[in-house]
């Protein structure tokens, strides 16, 4: 199978469907990025890298960036984590309130904000500083030393984050906080304003296909971790179109409003999907179409 070739025609056919989308435009940042912007890479378990459209410009991996946190979590604290957060789909937005107060401030799940923040809060008590623990892990991964913040991003994100505020402070009032909530939101909002390109992704994301080992052999989890966070990538990791998600697709993904869908084919590779024009869910209309063509042609489902 030419990987390239198709690659190639997944960018020409996808692209045309971000019109059916809108940018993030309640992060006043992301809503200036061109809304007709398309990448796609494919990084292999044994070294190929190959992609096609704007797969080597950086965007703002938002969401994305959790499915990372959950790992170096899981990697320190093992099952202790889920006394803290659960391990079920939300069916409802990824930043609801409601859902929240009425479970006693468990997050539903690791990739919904609130899940997102306990997963911040745990780094930081782990290695004081979340963030940093993060990006070096990331530009190891990726084999990219340049990863890093968009301070613009962050600074629109944390002047309009009164949501996640609201999210944090409710689970401070129920005990499930370790740090101060303006510290846990402050990196919270940083992590989500890391810029990486769809290459980048794909490499950083390459333990998840590979059992838990990293770029240069180490194990970071065993693979009943990998399976686990895969497990939870593949009916959590697209928010409330989870559901919608594994039927198109049928791989463990996760999406961020940037634009970017981070998918993992276990045992061959991980691919990393970028259009800034989203669905209502928050995920990227071209993305989950050239995923979802990827996967049709090639039959590489976990199904």
């Amino acid at each position: 199978m030419d990987l390239q070739a198709l690659l190639d025609d997944l960018a020409a056919e996808a692209a045309p469907f971000a019109a059916q989308g809108k940018v993030a435009d309640y992060i006043p940042a992301l809503a200036a990025v061109d809304p007709a912007r398309f990448g796609i890479a494919l990084a292999t378990v044994d070294g190929q890298l190959l992609g096609s459209g704007d797969w080597r410009a950086p965007f703002s991996i938002q969401s994305v960036s959790k499915a990372f946190s959950l790992a170096l979590v899981l990697a320190g604290d093992g099952e202790a984590l889920w006394r803290r957060v659960g391990r079920e789909p939300s069916g409802n937005p990824f930043n609801s309130l409601v859902q929240l107060e009425y479970e006693k401030g468990i997050p539903r799940n690791p990739f919904i904000n609130a899940g997102a923040l306990i997963l911040i809060d745990r780094l930081l008590s782990q290695t004081g500083d979340s963030l940093g623990t993060l990006r070096a892990f990331l530009r190891a991964e990726s084999g990219n030393p340049g990863v890093d913040l968009d301070p613009e991003v962050a600074a629109s994100e944390a002047a309009h984050g009164h949501r996640n505020a609201a999210l944090a402070h409710f689970m401070a009032s129920c005990g499930n906080l370790e740090n101060p909530v303006e510290r846990v939101l402050d990196h919270y909002v940083r992590q989500c304003a890391l810029t990486m390109s769809c290459a980048d992704l794909a490499k950083a994301g390459l333990f998840l296909a590979n059992h838990g080992l990293r770029a240069d052999g180490s194990r970071l989890l065993t693979r009943s971790e990998a399976k686990r966070i895969n497990a939870i990538m593949l009916t959590c990791g697209t928010y409330d179109a989870a559901g919608d998600f594994a039927y198109r697709v049928g791989l463990p993904g996760k999406s961020g409003v940037g634009g970017g869908i981070l998918a993992v084919l276990p045992e061959r590779g991980v691919l990393c999907a970028w259009s800034p024009a989203l669905d209502h869910h928050g995920n990227s209309v071209a993305g989950v179409e050239a995923l979802d063509r990827f996967t049709t042609r090639t039959g590489w489902s976990v199904f």
